[in-house]
């Protein structure tokens, strides 16, 4: 083997490593998150979780990431420990399916249909193809089913790049040398552990050691404990994703450490015990890309069988090496911005849907924290009052979490459906704050009435009330759009907004007229003004909510001209859902 084959066999490694990578990203963006949403929910049970870890890991191709996404769940607390176990495991099992797919490159068989099966001939296909969709398609979803298919081919290429390269090795007498040595079980296995922590993918170990086949000089002997290593060595990605996270998320990184451990230990000295009698004959025969491919996933499966009735055994280890402390024990106020893992960030589809969840949660939050100031103005009620100032606190918390997470997400690669959906965000999130303010402020109004002892007659009270029921209604409207997407809902938000405007005239005409009559006093009309004034605010906030929603739905217009627009005369929707709306918050004439 001279310096230009070293050179092509570390260029096949290069594209072989490339392509993996691709092919991964692809399949995570075709998924949208979907996949990782059902990962965090549905693992109620231990088999539910380990076919929950296969069937992600199988299709994302990386058992590194999803480890490391099960990592984030337990440190945002949305996974517990023993959930994760399952998950864990299955993980092992899914990413087999890599090898399966390498192993096609060892067909041998003059069929013209068996041929095809193999991956150089119908990878140049899925590149063309591929090709030709990256180019010519403008649709996101496309795209990322084309690099998918180009990731493929490339992994493929590179593998084929490898393979060839290295069969001149078969004539270097100290390429088998040191072969040999490997075949120590201990020393194997150390050498597996290094390539695969370096290079932090243990498919992507395993499908180097199938090109290596190529040079005949791989025996299944020195293959076998070199496997055994390599899954060790793919913990280290999740042990270093735990650095610095909480104590809950070290022990499921130590769980996958010591579940593979357990199982490579048992599994070596189970079959070196066995083989001391019985001598399997299979060891000495040249390794092939298909009997890796076995290997790898009986050792997985059969050490998931084992060890998953010991789930409890494996937190347990992994709770007496991080021990539990007293601050643990304490339940924590739920916070939904512990969503916001940066370990998502390596996964742009999930992240965008958690700052999603989070989103929701802010805006459920706003609208609780209005109605409790709403119904403290006619109905005053201290407990109510201090739930508002709580809940300002939590509000401006999510602002600036969510806020920080999204300019971390902005700059990753993003599918335009995700776009929209961080785009609602940025735009979304500063009116619910806005609006909790004014809560806020009308919650401290109702506090200085109290403190006063200051009331609205009955009349103006009754009016104060229907308005209230407006702005509640509205709210409700902006926040179920935005939870829903729904573009029906958000356009009933601008007739409301206009019936709200014509409220605000009325019950200020209607004060002037009681303030002339001496039914009224001027500092009661001081703190009329603000509650009419922060109502009319969180109505206009409703509006740009549902106004954002429909504009980046639509792909973005101007929003003034579009305002204008959708309160024409001949508009006959808008016009009827304002006379329904006029109708229903309807106050009568002022006082005589």
């Amino acid at each position: 083997m001279d310096f230009f084959d070293l050179l092509t066999m570390v260029g096949g490694l290069a594209l072989f490593l490339y392509g993996m990578d691709v092919m991964g990203d692809g399949l995570a963006k075709t998924s949208g998150g979907k996949l990782e949403q059902i990962l965090e929910k549905l693992t109620s049970t231990p088999i539910k979780a380990v076919l929950l870890g296969a069937g992600v890991t199988a299709v994302i191709q990386s058992s590194s990431a999803t480890t490391v996404m099960v990592v984030g769940f337990v440190n945002s607390g949305i996974m517990k420990l023993s959930q994760a176990v399952g998950i864990i495991m299955g993980a092992n099992v899914g990413t087999t399916i890599t090898s399966w797919i390498l192993s096609l490159t060892g067909i041998e068989s003059e069929n013209f249909f068996i041929q095809l099966l193999k991956p150089s001939s119908f990878a140049p296909i899925l590149a063309l193809i591929g090709i030709f969709m990256m180019m010519l398609t403008k649709d996101s979803k496309k795209k990322d089913i084309a690099s998918i298919m180009l990731g493929f081919a490339v992994l493929m290429f590179g593998m084929e790049t490898m393979s060839e390269a290295v069969k001149p090795l078969a004539d270097v007498p100290e390429f088998t040398n040191i072969l040999m040595i490997f075949t120590n079980p201990i020393l194997g296995m150390l050498a597996g552990l290094v390539l695969t922590a370096v290079i932090q993918s243990s498919s992507a170990s395993v499908g180097i050691l199938q090109a290596l086949c190529a040079t005949g000089s791989m025996s299944f002997g020195i293959a076998l404990p070199i496997i055994m290593g390599q899954n060790i060595g793919t913990c280290v990605t999740a042990m270093i994703s735990s650095i610095g996270a909480k104590k809950n998320a070290k022990r499921a990184a130590l769980i996958h450490l010591y579940f593979n451990i357990i199982g490579t230990v048992l599994f070596m000295i189970v079959f070196y015990a066995i083989n001391s009698f019985v001598h399997f004959e299979f060891l000495n025969d040249a390794a092939n890309p298909m009997g890796i491919a076995v290997i790898h996933s009986t050792f997985n499966i059969a050490a998931t069988l084992v060890l998953l009735p010991f789930g409890k055994v494996l937190v347990k280890l992994a709770t007496l090496t991080i021990p539990e402390t007293e601050d643990e024990k304490v339940e924590e106020i739920p916070d939904a911005t512990k969503l916001l893992d940066t370990r998502f960030l390596e996964k742009p589809a999930f992240a965008v849907a958690q700052c999603k969840n989070v989103g929701i949660e802010m805006a459920k939050l706003a609208q609780r924290s209005l109605e409790y100031a709403i119904d403290s103005i006619t109905d005053y009620d201290q407990k109510k009052v201090k739930d508002v100032f709580r809940l300002e606190d939590m509000i401006d918390h999510y602002e600036d979490e969510l806020g920080t997470y999204l300019m971390k997400l902005s700059g990753k690669p993003l599918s335009d459906e995700d776009n929209h959906t961080v785009s609602n965000l940025f735009h979304c999130m500063g009116d619910f704050e806005r609006i909790s303010d004014h809560a806020l402020n009308l919650a401290e109004t109702a506090m200085e009435m109290q403190a006063k002892e200051e009331t609205f007659s009955e009349k103006a009270k009754g009016e104060l009330v229907t308005y209230g029921e407006a702005v509640k209604e509205i709210m409700d409207l902006s926040v179920e759009a935005y939870k829903s997407g729904s573009m029906a809902l958000a356009e009933r938000v601008e007739p409301l907004e206009e019936v709200i405007d014509d409220l605000n005239v009325k019950i200020k005409n209607h004060h002037v007229k009681r303030l002339r009559k001496g039914k009224c006093t001027i500092e009661l009309g001081l703190s009329l003004s603000d509650i009419l004034t922060n109502y009319e605010r969180v109505a206009d906030h409703c509006s740009n909510i549902a106004v954002c929603l429909i504009q980046v739905e639509e792909d973005g217009f101007e929003t003034h001209e579009y305002l204008n627009e959708v309160k024409q005369k001949d508009n006959k929707d808008f016009q009827n859902l304002y006379q329904m709306y006029y109708n229903k918050y309807q106050i009568g004439k002022a006082d005589k």
